[in-house]
C-alpha cells in the first residue's frame, strides 16, 4: 500500500489520477478481476442504457458542511455554480415530456441563486417527480433557508435528505460537531410542513451510508431501526430508507488510503458482486449533468469526469433522446460499488443481497 504523503496526495490530485489508480495495483496486476470482466462473465457486456427516465442535475458543488466521505468534494469553499442558461437547456429537455423525474443535487443545492427559480419552473412544466437531495442542516443554517419546507411543499418536491445514523455522536462523526441535533431540528419542521406523515402526499426519504470501509446492513432492517429510534426519541417520521454504498472515489478513497483499508475494500467490492443488480443500475434509465452542463452516466463518474461516450452528445445543450437511449455506458473499477450486495443507486438498494 501507500507509504507516502506525496504518493496519496498525487492519487487526490486530479480525477484522472484517481482512474489510474483504481486501474492499476491490485487491478493491474490481475489479482483481482475488473468490472467490465465480471460484466462480461454474466454477458452483460457492453453495459447499454435502457429508457431514459430520470435526469440528475448537479447545481453547484458549494456546500454548508464539509463530510468526510463526500464523494462530490463539496464544500464551502467550492464556488462551481450552475447557471440559469444551463438550467433552462435542462428545462428544454424536460418540456419534450419523455422524462419522468427531476433530481436536484449539490453540494446543497438550495444555495445555488437560482434553485427556487429552477423548482418553480419545473414545477410549472409539470414533470411527475421532482426530488430535492438536502442536506438537512441548510434549513437552519440561515433565516434565508427557514421557509424551505413550506417551499417544498408547496411544489410537491419530494425529499431525499442524508442522515449517517440515528444517532448524534456517529452523525457528528461523519458529518461536523451539531450536525445530528440540526438535523433533527430540520426534520421536525419538515413534518411540521406535512411531509413523512402518514397519509400525506409529502415524501420524505432519508438516506444511510456507512460511516467506513464496509458495505451497509439490509435495507429494510435499516429502516425499522432508523424509525423506531427517531420516532421514539424525536417524534420524527419519513417514509423510506435508501442505503448507498461508498464507493472509490474523492473524500472516501482518501479515507481509504489514509487508513490501509483501500485493497480490503476493493477485494469486498468484488467478491459481493451481484450479477442481478445489474439490470436496475441507475446508469440505465439516468443521466447526471453537471454544472457546467455536460453530461455523465451516473454522478459518480460525474466526479470522475468520465463523461457518456463522444456519439451520444456530451452537453445538455446537445442533447438527443436517441442518441443518450442508444449509448454504452462508460464504466470502471468503482462501479463495483454498485454492484456489490443489494446493489447501489440514489434510490437505495436494487437487488437482493448475493
Amino acid at each position: 500500500m501507500l507509504k507516502s504523503l506525496k504518493s496519496r496526495d498525487h492519487i487526490l490530485s486530479s480525477p484522472q489520477n484517481q482512474l489510474d489508480f483504481l486501474n492499476n495495483g491490485i487491478f493491474g496486476s490481475g489479482r483481482l478481476r475488473t468490472f467490465q470482466e465480471s460484466l462480461k462473465s454474466q454477458s452483460n457486456w457492453p453495459l447499454t442504457s435502457k429508457k431514459l427516465e430520470i435526469l440528475q442535475v448537479n447545481i453547484g458543488y458549494m456546500c454548508n458542511q464539509t463530510c468526510k466521505h463526500c464523494h462530490v468534494d463539496a464544500g464551502p469553499d467550492r464556488k462551481e455554480i450552475m447557471t440559469r442558461e444551463v438550467m433552462s437547456n435542462c428545462l428544454d429537455v424536460i418540456r419534450k415530456g419523455q422524462i419522468k423525474t427531476l433530481d436536484i443535487t449539490g453540494g446543497a443545492p438550495e444555495m445555488n441563486p437560482n434553485f427556487r427559480w429552477f423548482v418553480e419552473e419545473a414545477s410549472r412544466i409539470g414533470i411527475s417527480e421532482i426530488i430535492v437531495r438536502s442536506n438537512l442542516t441548510i434549513i437552519m443554517s440561515n433565516p434565508a433557508y427557514h421557509d424551505l419546507p413550506d417551499f417544498f411543499a408547496r411544489h410537491n418536491v419530494r425529499i431525499v435528505s442524508s442522515l449517517p445514523y440515528y444517532k448524534k455522536l456517529k452523525t457528528d462523526r461523519q458529518r461536523g460537531n451539531g450536525v445530528f441535533n440540526k438535523s433533527i431540528d430540520a426534520l421536525t419542521k419538515l413534518n411540521e410542513a406535512g411531509y413523512g406523515l402518514p397519509h400525506s402526499n409529502l415524501k420524505l426519504d432519508l438516506v444511510y451510508n456507512p460511516s467506513g470501509a464496509f458495505l451497509s446492513g439490509e435495507q429494510t432492517e435499516l429502516e425499522r431501526d432508523f424509525k423506531n429510534a427517531l420516532h421514539t426519541h424525536h417524534g420524527i417520521q419519513f417514509n423510506s430508507l435508501l442505503t448507498i454504498t461508498n464507493l472509490p472515489i474523492s473524500r472516501f478513497l482518501e479515507y481509504l488510503v489514509d487508513s490501509d483499508n483501500y485493497e480490503e475494500y476493493m477485494e469486498k467490492l468484488v467478491q459481493a458482486y451481484n450479477p442481478s443488480t445489474v439490470e436496475n443500475l441507475m446508469c440505465r434509465n439516468t443521466i447526471s449533468v453537471d454544472w457546467q452542463g455536460y453530461i455523465y452516466d451516473c454522478d459518480f463518474n460525474q466526479m470522475l469526469e468520465l463523461k457518456v461516450e463522444a456519439e451520444a452528445g456530451q452537453h445538455i445543450s446537445d442533447f438527443d433522446m436517441e442518441r443518450i437511449e442508444s449509448r454504452k455506458i462508460q464504466v470502471n473499477q468503482h462501479c463495483f460499488g454498485c454492484t456489490a450486495g443489494a446493489g447501489s443507486s440514489c434510490q437505495g438498494a436494487i437487488a437482493e443481497s448475493n
